[in-house]
């Protein structure tokens, strides 16, 4: 033992990382994170930093997106105040110890599952709504009572140190602590045994932490992307579809996980839609979407380029039909609409990730569910239709992670949703009770009374195979 202890300090001492991750499982031990009055008042804490930073915020969200302060308030600041008010109205429900039925064969037995917290949580963020995506998990972790590592995205680096702030403002570094850093950091995070890891990112890198996770067990919430399917039919209003599909598609720059990758289009409607999408991309954004303090701009010079390549002449990605301006300068690539495009180009191959929107067309309805059926699961799917039996076939038919009728996006916002992937998507889900749930694992504990002692189920069993057939079969 003391062999060991001295390896565990040592190894600490060289590892700044594992000796944070230390301190951390110490604080833990001592039940620091358990009491569900102090989770309160942590949330409220954490609460109340958010609004005392609320100008940084827009500030920082600006510096790394030019972002307006609308969208930073809507997506981002209102959304993590708005899960910590649901999520503390619900608390000492969800973790309290609740009592279950028992089985005729423990009979007589008390039967309850205890709610606790895992212990300590790595939550790697994401650059695209590098506040919310970053401090929504934590909220969960905290409500739950674990303590938490968060490790902000270095390509929002302005945002990351308003994150951290308000992190360092709220808690103990053995309570919650940032680690910023790039890919280096990651990697270091990455090969230390957490109890529960929660990431947001691609599903590439989602790959990787999955992999890293393995190799000590742990477990993980990934929530990923995908290219998310944007259904309109013959019989939609297209004129509140289209407006509602350019609100979703180029919020914060078309950067949004759950934004709609491209439209499926029935035939007949295809060109009309085309013209009213262009109609209300000039609604909101000007003629000149490059002068609106309303349109966010591309993270870095990397995603540019990788965007910009959709729009080059030699691209195989359609016909531009909207938009397709880009400056480098300002990282700035318009609000664009691709028609004639195909499943085979360039820009239908991986998520895009940016204000690129193709259009497809589709005849038959039961083709285009199966063209769907046969892609990786999205993480969102959304449907303009005035069908029901064609909305149930869909719903029916097609796996994705969450999904809005008539609508895009706005099925995030809500706290009794879950929100998460499936199959190359992600796994897992957060949001409300789900967020809970991700950093909770639930106990089951059966206490047997000493009373009685049914003798059926020890040996000899000769003559009892009647019996206990039928103790199998009470329900209580």
């Amino acid at each position: 033992m003391l062999v060991q202890e001295e390896v565990y300090t040592e190894n600490a001492e060289k590892n700044p990382i594992l000796a944070l991750i230390n301190k951390q499982k110490a604080f833990f031990a001592k039940n620091n994170t358990k009491d569900v009055e102090t989770r309160l008042k942590t949330l409220s804490k954490l609460r109340k930093s958010i609004e005392n930073n609320e100008q940084e915020i827009y500030e920082a969200l600006h510096q790394d997106f030019r972002k307006p302060a609308f969208e930073a308030y809507a997506t981002e600041i209102a959304m993590i105040l708005d899960e910590i008010d649901f999520i503390a109205k619900e608390l000492k429900s969800w973790a309290r110890t609740r009592n279950v039925s028992g089985s005729l064969l423990n009979f007589p037995s008390q039967n309850y599952i205890i709610p606790e917290p895992l212990g300590v949580c790595l939550i790697i963020g994401a650059w695209n709504y590098p506040l919310q995506l970053t401090l929504s998990p934590l909220v969960g972790a905290i409500a739950a009572g674990n303590c938490a590592i968060v490790k902000p995205s270095e390509l929002a680096s302005a945002t990351a140190d308003v994150v951290e702030k308000i992190i360092t403002e709220t808690f103990e570094k053995e309570y919650v602590a940032v680690v910023k850093g790039g890919v280096d950091v990651n990697q270091a995070l990455l090969k230390e045994k957490f109890d529960k890891i929660f990431f947001t990112g691609s599903t590439a890198v989602g790959k990787i932490v999955m992999r890293a996770a393995a190799e000590h067990l742990t477990p993980v919430t990934l929530e990923l992307g995908g290219k998310s399917p944007c259904i309109v039919t013959e019989d939609a209003d297209l004129d509140l579809a289209a407006k509602r599909i350019v609100w979703g598609k180029f919020l914060n720059g078309g950067q949004t996980c759950v934004a709609p990758d491209y439209i499926m289009a029935h035939k007949n409607i295809r060109s009309l839609l085309i013209v009213k999408l262009g109609k209300y991309i000039t609604e909101f954004y000007g003629e000149n979407p490059q002068e609106s303090p309303d349109f966010p701009r591309i993270i870095n010079d990397r995603h540019f380029e990788r965007l910009s390549k959709y729009l080059a002449p030699t691209a195989n990605s359609g016909t531009i039909v909207i938009g397709g301006k880009t400056d480098i300068v300002g990282r700035y690539i318009a609000p664009t609409v691709l028609d004639k495009v195909s499943w085979e180009d360039e820009v239908m191959q991986d998520e895009i990730f940016g204000p690129i929107l193709p259009v497809l067309e589709y005849d038959n309805e039961d083709e285009m569910i199966a063209i769907l059926k046969s892609k990786p699961k999205p993480l969102a799917l959304y449907l303009f239709a005035d069908n029901e039996k064609l909305e149930k076939k869909v719903l029916d038919n097609l796996s994705f992670g969450g999904a809005c009728i008539n609508d895009t996006i706005s099925h995030f916002i809500n706290p009794h949703l879950p929100f998460g992937g499936v199959g190359d998507s992600g796994m897992g889900a957060y949001h409300g009770k789900g967020s809970f749930d991700a950093f909770t694992h639930y106990k089951g504990v059966m206490k047997k009374a000493n009373w009685l002692d049914i003798p059926l189920r020890y040996a000899p069993y000769l003559g009892k195979l009647s019996i206990i057939k039928q103790a199998f079969k009470w329900k209580p």
